[in-house]
């Protein structure tokens, strides 16, 4: 049952396929020598969620299947800050879900770890930040029902600058095609 439940887990969050390096923003300046800010997320599954608020351009939204049993869900999603002015996605919202997590994962030598981000991703001027599998991520716990692949997943984004949007993010297979 425990190994089940962690195989579904880690399928769910993308787990089973490692990015070459990891990480979350990208831009022409200083962050790219930053180790962990970095990464080639691939390309977003057709039909993804996109959206615009003041200087943000959301795009590539989507979350993947639950599998039988699963308690949890994965979302994704790319937000490009346009603007001069720094942003934090500080919280997300589900009616789906009891409650979604930003959570980023990591390797810790040999081992991969997974943990909450406290106090919101930040969203520099000019960057990319993108949450993709293996690496920073949305996490819905105390799902009402399992994502079910050609449904839809609505979440409500707070920025600290921005405001808040709502968008309905598409659900793709559990294996993210």
């Amino acid at each position: 049952m425990i190994r089940n439940y962690t195989a579904a887990l880690l399928m769910s969050i993308g787990a089973f396929s490692l990015p070459s390096s990891e990480a979350m923003a990208e831009d022409s300046g200083t962050m790219k020598s930053m180790p962990s800010m970095h990464m080639d997320a691939g390309a977003a599954p057709s039909g993804s969620a996109t959206a615009k608020l003041a200087d943000l351009d959301i795009s590539g939204g989507y979350v993947r299947a639950m599998l039988p049993g699963q308690p949890v869900g994965g979302g994704y999603i790319t937000i490009h800050n346009t603007g001069k002015i720094d942003d934090k996605l500080t919280s997300v919202t589900s009616s789906a879900a009891g409650k979604v997590e930003l959570h980023e994962m990591k390797m810790e030598g040999e081992i991969m770890k997974m943990r909450e981000v406290k106090g919101g991703i930040a969203i520099p001027a000019g960057a990319t930040v993108t949450l993709a599998p293996s690496t920073m991520h949305m996490m819905f716990r105390q799902v009402k029902a399992p994502f079910k692949q050609g449904g839809k997943v609505p979440v409500m984004l707070m920025f600290d600058k921005a405001g808040m949007i709502d968008i309905n993010l598409p659900v793709v297979s559990a294996k993210g095609n």
